[in-house]
């Protein structure tokens, strides 16, 4: 997934360049595309492993684009719209696009979207499990257990804590600050740094009880981290 190339199809190029930063800083190559002609041009030829498409766009549309996508096969496409509507959401995953973001967004958020597709639209089932040293996290069963030879010990987690601990697992040994974590995992309110604290506090906890609680680690200046340091 890491190598994966992405195709950002979008007008403005400060939206384009700012996501073009943020996805090659973890590790991805990107593409990018000012128009919706080019953007069909470099899917027809380079097929990328996943679109981000705008809807508004110069000379063709991003529903045109997508429908195009989905006339030549399943390459998945996250749609960006500044239209907030439910309708126009609606009619963009019914036009087959696997995901939607409306402006103004994060751009974690978006790699983190991004990953989730990438994941579903992937690999076999295995391949869709995380695995941190004895954890293993499901985000299509939207399960996570703890594996000691053949038992298996589910987490009761709760749906915050399910996504902090899938998008950390994303990107096992790496050192998070706060607010990347309130960014990609907690974008609906006003979250604060004391908010995280809290929910790792008790994500920690249960690790703790499940025999794992050495796989979530606070790093002093930064933020936190998980990963099999064992």
């Amino acid at each position: 997934m890491e190598n994966a190339l992405i195709l950002i199809v979008e007008d403005e190029p400060e939206i384009s360049d700012i996501l073009e930063r943020y996805f090659e800083r973890e590790g991805f190559r990107v593409l990018t595309a000012s128009d919706g002609e080019i953007g069909l041009s470099h899917h027809q030829r380079l097929r990328p492993d996943l679109v981000i498409l705008d809807v508004k766009l110069p000379k063709l549309d991003g529903h045109t684009v997508l429908a195009t996508i989905r006339q030549r096969g399943n390459t998945p496409v996250i749609m960006v719209t500044a239209l907030a509507d439910d309708l126009d959401k609606l009619h963009g995953l019914r036009s087959g696009a696997d995901d939607y973001v409306v402006k103004p967004f994060n751009p974690v958020e978006v790699v983190a979207r991004a990953r989730a597709v990438l994941r579903r639209a992937t690999g076999n089932a295995a391949n869709k499990v995380l695995r941190v040293g004895r954890l293993a996290i499901d985000p299509i069963a939207h399960m996570a257990v703890v594996e000691d030879g053949e038992s298996r010990m589910p987490l009761n987690l709760t749906r915050t804590e399910f996504r902090i601990l899938e998008y950390m697992a994303g990107f096992p040994n790496r050192a998070f600050e706060r607010g990347e974590i309130v960014d990609a995992c907690l974008p609906e309110g006003d979250a604060l740094d004391r908010t995280v604290d809290s929910h790792m506090s008790k994500l920690r906890r249960k690790l703790d009880a499940a025999g794992v609680g050495d796989l979530l680690n606070g790093v002093r200046g930064v933020g936190y981290r998980l990963g099999d340091f064992g």
